[in-house]
C-alpha cells in the first residue's frame, strides 16, 4: 500500500489559477509586455514564481537587474495575495475534504508539494492546515517543477520513501515532476494535457480513497 499522498495545490485542492493569471497579466502590462493570454498561461501552471516571471520577460526579450527582478516578483505576489484574501473553506474542490479525512483515517501521510510560496496561507484560508502532516517549502528546493525536487521534499517531510507515495497534479510540469521523483502519478484533468500513461480522473469528485487504492494495486 502507498504510505503518503503528495498534493499539488492550485487546480487540485482549490482553484487559484485565475488569480495567478490576472496578477501575471497585470504585471506584464505594467512593464509593457503583451502576450500573457490564457494560452500562454498554461506554461506557467505548476511553475515557480521566479521561473514564471522569467518566461514572461523572455516573451519580449526583456532584461532586468537582479534587484528589479526581485521587485517585479514581489509586486506580482502582493497583487495575488490581496486577491486571495477572501478564499474560504467553501472554495475547497469537491471531494477533497473527504479524501483528506479518509487518508488520515487509514494512516496515510498527507503532504503539500506546491510551487506556491503561499501554500501555508491558502491551506489556512481553506481550513485544511490540520489535515496536512507536512508542507514542502519551495524556497528550499534547488529546482522547481518539472524537476522532482518539491515532491522529494514532500515525501521526506513525512518520512516516506518516494516510491511508496502517490503524487496528485493537474499540470503537465507537475506530472513530469512526479514521474521524475519516482512517485506514482495521478492526474486531474484532460488526458491530452497530462498524458495517457498515468492514472487520470476528470475532476476531483472522482478522486477518492478507494480510487487511489484501486489504481495503486492494478
Amino acid at each position: 500500500m502507498f504510505k503518503a499522498v503528495l498534493f499539488d495545490l492550485d487546480g487540485v485542492i482549490t482553484d487559484t489559477a485565475e488569480y495567478h493569471f490576472r496578477a501575471w497579466k497585470q504585471l506584464a502590462e505594467e512593464i509593457g509586455i503583451n502576450g500573457v493570454d490564457r494560452e500562454f498561461n498554461e506554461k506557467l501552471k505548476g511553475v515557480s514564481r521566479e521561473d514564471s516571471l522569467q518566461l514572461i520577460l523572455d516573451l519580449d526579450n526583456k532584461k532586468v537587474s537582479a534587484e528589479e527582478f526581485a521587485d517585479l516578483a514581489k509586486r506580482k505576489n502582493d497583487n495575488y495575495v490581496e486577491s486571495i484574501k477572501d478564499v474560504s473553506p467553501r472554495d475547497v474542490y469537491p471531494g477533497i475534504l473527504q479524501l483528506l479525512r479518509d487518508l488520515r483515517t487509514n494512516g496515510v501521510k498527507i503532504a503539500l508539494a506546491s510551487a506556491s510560496k503561499n501554500g501555508p496561507f491558502l491551506l489556512e484560508r481553506l481550513g485544511l492546515t490540520d489535515l496536512f502532516d507536512a508542507i514542502a517549502d519551495p524556497a528550499k528546493v534547488a529546482e522547481s517543477k518539472p524537476a522532482p525536487d518539491i515532491f522529494l521534499a514532500a515525501a521526506a517531510g513525512v518520512g516516506v520513501d518516494i516510491k511508496e507515495a502517490i503524487g496528485v497534479e493537474d499540470a503537465p510540469a507537475g506530472v513530469t515532476a512526479i514521474k521524475a521523483s519516482g512517485a506514482f502519478p495521478v492526474g486531474v484533468g484532460l488526458a491530452e494535457n497530462l498524458g495517457a500513461d498515468i492514472a487520470l480522473v476528470p475532476d476531483t469528485s472522482h478522486l477518492t480513497y478507494d480510487y487511489l487504492v484501486s489504481v495503486w494495486n492494478r
